[in-house]
């Protein structure tokens, strides 16, 4: 069985909105699922405001957004020693938007952020949803995650 290793953070205020080994097991479902090895990732939960000062800086959009992904494999390589665990990169969940966006669609936070941070894990993963086929991959990768985590899928 391979190691997953997901380190998540959680900004103190939502500690009780949000637990890490909910998304610790929601990571590892899948990674699982993609068939991934051995390696680590890192879940950030944060506030609007973080996430539009990542989202303005990195993307260049002012305005905060869900969830951002930082992958660690895509431009020049990183070569780590051999004896750590492949990095995947970091996905960065905006708690406040997840609520808004819960409530809007009528599911609970739970689902929602299930449904963010497997998105987020697949960008990482080198998936996109730029292009209607890339789109449709995606989302039933995100389904079939969302039901082995026991949630359906919005």
């Amino acid at each position: 069985m391979a190691t997953h290793d997901v380190l998540v953070s959680i900004e103190p205020n939502f500690a009780r909105r949000v637990q890490a080994d909910w998304l610790t097991g929601v990571a590892r479902i899948t990674l699982e699922h993609e068939d991934i090895g051995d390696c680590q990732l890192s879940v950030a939960v944060t506030t609007d405001a973080e996430i539009h000062a990542l989202n303005r800086r990195y993307a260049a959009e002012d305005g905060p957004t869900d969830v951002l992904a930082f992958s660690q494999e895509e431009g020049e390589s990183f070569v780590a020693p051999p004896d750590q665990l492949r990095h995947l990169g970091d996905v960065i969940i905006s708690l406040e938007t997840a609520e808004r966006q819960a409530a809007d669609a009528g599911h609970d936070l739970d689902a929602e952020m299930a449904h963010l941070l497997a998105h987020g894990v697949l960008h990482l993963l080198g998936y996109d949803h730029a292009a209607p086929d890339e789109e449709r991959q995606m989302r039933e990768r995100e389904r079939a995650v969302l039901a082995k985590a026991g949630i359906q899928a919005h």
